[in-house]
């Protein structure tokens, strides 16, 4: 890992002051897809909309005064869409929410240039420190062979798959992480 490497955790107002450098990073690492669904507009009314969501929070990796990383979640509520499109058949009982047993990662993203130096490792595990919630789940696409190996070697485990019901959203695996198993 880069020895000058800071995370620092934001809540809902921190990040809305530096919105405009969130969303430039994830366009930034979006840059080589054509596909609309990964744009800017889209992404800023899916940042909005998960910013009002209970438990919402955003580890931010810095190197010196520049932004190379972040991951952001939280909590899913009793009525969430999040396991809308499920393709697989689950456990009874798996999609059942009551505000605090799934933490949702929405996105994980680390600048071209920085990966594979342990940013995104950092702002996972920073991120799920402090966190309550029996269980973490994030979707990723199946072809996204980087993202499935760097999960699968941190003990997450594919256990659906699964299409959103936004319009243009693509095919992605569902992966989910034990945690708290104490509680």
């Amino acid at each position: 890992m880069i020895a000058n490497l800071t995370l620092e955790h934001l809540n809902v107002d921190q990040a809305k002051a530096r919105l405009d450098q969130l969303v430039a990073l994830y366009v930034d690492v979006y840059a080589q897809t054509s596909d609309e669904f990964f744009g800017e507009d889209r992404y800023r009314r899916q940042l909005a909309g998960h910013m009002t969501a209970p438990g919402w929070e955003l580890v931010a990796a810095h190197i010196d005064a520049e932004l190379v990383g972040y991951i952001y979640c939280f909590a899913l509520p009793a009525e969430t869409r999040w396991w809308r499109g499920l393709l697989t058949d689950v456990p009874d009982g798996f999609t059942t929410e009551d505000g605090h047993r799934t933490l949702a990662i929405s996105e994980i993203l680390v600048a071209e240039r920085w990966r594979r130096h342990g940013i995104a490792r950092a702002l996972h595990d920073e991120l799920l420190a402090h966190r309550n919630e029996t269980r973490v789940t994030l979707l990723v696409e199946p072809d996204n062979t980087p993202a499935q190996a760097a999960y699968a070697s941190w003990g997450w485990l594919k256990v659906a798959q699964l299409r959103p019901s936004w319009e243009g959203a693509p095919l992605y695996d569902v992966v989910v992480l034990p945690l708290n198993t104490n509680t």
